[in-house]
């Protein structure tokens, strides 16, 4: 992973009070006990993200979109097209490869074309083919993958959260602002100076262009300009939605709000990091959205002993 001097940026500079978020929400895909996709929860979760004012995001890792079969991407596509009836949605363009492939272009333009039919705007999943290998040849991966879409968000995957991720390097970064069709780019790294690296070349360059932060462990990135496609949002839309609004208002509440969300990220996103989605189910479960707190069974899990810290800060939430 590409790293940058912490003396290197004052990020003071960057703050933009008052500003309009867009926020964009990944979805948990919930499953039953039995072990199947629990639909009707899902469908609720699209639903409540819509009437919060977020725009939804699915087959993204919170919908365990490299270990769910084809049949059931497709599926959960379809079910979100019937729900946002043409409203905007967000979906993944996930293929599955082995180290040392190399780019599957027709694949991704069939995932890109399956989306764009069903009325979403698709975001490029990494894949060892796509994202490793010598800068010009991905930057030429985005490139073939662009002629295919009408417009589309790029993605830097950290490997904590997948094997095939990778965060690119700043040259990679500057080409890919360039191409019309990318509109934005999610990135999860992890790491706030990157991020505020990235926001720096953005407002000098294509101001248009959307930082989608995946920082689950710096929420407030969007003080500096950055908008947000999240998995943590995924738990408490509501609530997102309010600090969201806050912030454009001016509202000092907003910093509280935040700190208590955030503290939920950390507990959430701790090691093994993956394991978040089985606090998702946890903490939506408690709620009562969703009828098990089961995941999917290849995806990590954690302890019981979690569920009374989850039922905790839903309290503070909720006051």
């Amino acid at each position: 992973m590409e790293t940058v001097s912490r003396s290197h940026f004052n990020p003071q500079h960057l703050l933009r009070k008052n500003r309009s978020i867009t926020g964009m929400s990944a979805v948990l895909l919930p499953f039953e006990s039995n072990g199947e996709i629990d639909w009707r929860s899902y469908s609720r979760l699209i639903q409540r993200t819509v009437e919060c004012g977020l725009i939804p995001a699915v087959n993204l890792d919170t919908g365990y979109a490299n270990l769910i079969t084809e049949q059931q991407r497709q599926a959960a596509l379809d079910l979100t097209q019937q729900i946002m009836a043409g409203q905007p949605f967000i979906a993944g363009a996930f293929v599955t490869d082995q180290p040392g492939d190399r780019c599957q272009h027709d694949a991704y333009q069939a995932q890109i074309e399956s989306i764009q039919q069903r009325g979403g705007t698709p975001i490029v999943f990494q894949s060892f083919g796509l994202a490793h290998g010598a800068d010009d040849q991905i930057v030429e991966n985005y490139v073939q993958i662009a002629k295919h879409c009408n417009h589309f968000y790029a993605f830097e995957l950290g490997t904590m959260f997948a094997d095939f991720g990778a965060i690119y390097s700043t040259s990679v970064f500057e080409q890919l602002i360039h191409i019309p069709q990318c509109v934005g780019i999610k990135h999860s790294s992890l790491s706030r100076q990157l991020e505020w690296q990235r926001l720096e070349i953005r407002n000098r360059v294509r101001p248009d262009f959307k930082i989608l932060t995946g920082n689950d462990l710096a929420i407030d990135m969007i003080m500096y300009g950055s908008d947000y496609l999240l998995g943590l949002s995924a738990f408490a839309p509501e609530s997102f939605a309010a600090r969201d609004k806050m912030w454009a208002a001016g509202d000092a509440d907003f910093y509280q709000l935040n700190d208590i969300l955030q503290y939920l990220g950390f507990f959430a996103f701790r090691d093994p990091t993956p394991a978040y989605k089985h606090s998702a189910a946890m903490y939506l479960h408690l709620a009562g959205w969703i009828n098990s707190n089961l995941t999917h069974p290849a995806s990590p899990t954690r302890p019981d002993s979690d569920i009374e810290i989850l039922r905790e800060i839903s309290r503070r939430l909720e006051n």
